[in-house]
């Protein structure tokens, strides 16, 4: 809570004798008298007690519960400062130099790794998958549908965008998600928690699979598919 080892002595002394003295404090805590006043100074300035006036001057605690709200809120202040400073001083920098993050990028040779590689993303995802489900890659879609039943059970929120053309299990994926449907698709892929995305792209079969976490990559991929999914129909069951 931001508080030092001697700063952690003192305060608790209060809360076991009340109102003292510094000198007092200094003498049950160990804390050195020619540090008690700095540490003591440090810890009103915090919030975590308060001096009465007087000669000599007492200190006393505050009580803990508004101690720990006052630095509450004493950082989130920091943290917003911080915020600012990040993104009007330090991120301008960041994107002038063109300096780049060392994502992992992933070239996926053949369906056996790309369907692990689901199985994985569908697994970690908490929050969110969307999935682009074109002809092309129906069969991968079908190897894993039986985790999409347990996503039933989880909070996450799935998102399946299909070709009109094709035949699909839809009674699983309406029990556990929103479908929509699209004339045409060229590529699909999977984005979970808008965090890494596995993209397929082809025309009458996959002729590549790319998995990346790259943020950049995994935005536009997760702003693509949002476009696609708004323009599309909303399936229903006749």
């Amino acid at each position: 809570m931001g508080l030092t080892d001697y700063e952690i002595r003192a305060y608790l002394h209060l809360l076991r004798i009340g109102v003292t003295s510094a000198s007092q404090i200094s003498e049950y805590t160990g804390v050195p008298y020619s540090k008690i006043y700095e540490v003591l100074n440090s810890l009103e300035r915090k919030g975590w007690i308060e001096t009465s006036s007087g000669r000599p001057r007492r200190y006393y605690p505050k009580s803990p519960i508004e101690a720990l709200e006052g630095t509450r809120l004493r950082v989130e202040k920091m943290i917003k400062d911080w915020q600012k400073s990040v993104l009007d001083e330090l991120q301008p920098l960041y994107d002038k130099r063109e300096i780049r993050e060392k994502p992992d990028v992933w070239i996926l040779r053949g369906e056996f790794d790309a369907i692990a590689k689901l199985k994985e993303m569908m697994g970690n995802a908490r929050t969110e998958l969307m999935v682009a489900v074109p002809t092309l890659t129906k069969p991968l879609v079908d190897a894993v549908l039986p985790l999409l039943k347990g996503l039933a059970e989880s909070n996450v929120k799935l998102l399946v965008m299909i070709s009109r053309d094709q035949t699909f299990d839809l009674e699983t994926l309406l029990n556990v998600g929103e479908v929509r449907v699209r004339d045409s698709m060229f590529g699909g892929g999977i984005i979970a928690d808008g965090r890494e995305a596995l993209l397929i792209l082809g025309e009458k079969k996959p002729s590549l699979i790319i998995w990346s976490d790259h943020l950049g990559l995994v935005k536009f991929a997760r702003d693509y598919f949002q476009y696609l999914w708004n323009t599309a129909s909303i399936f229903e069951t006749t």
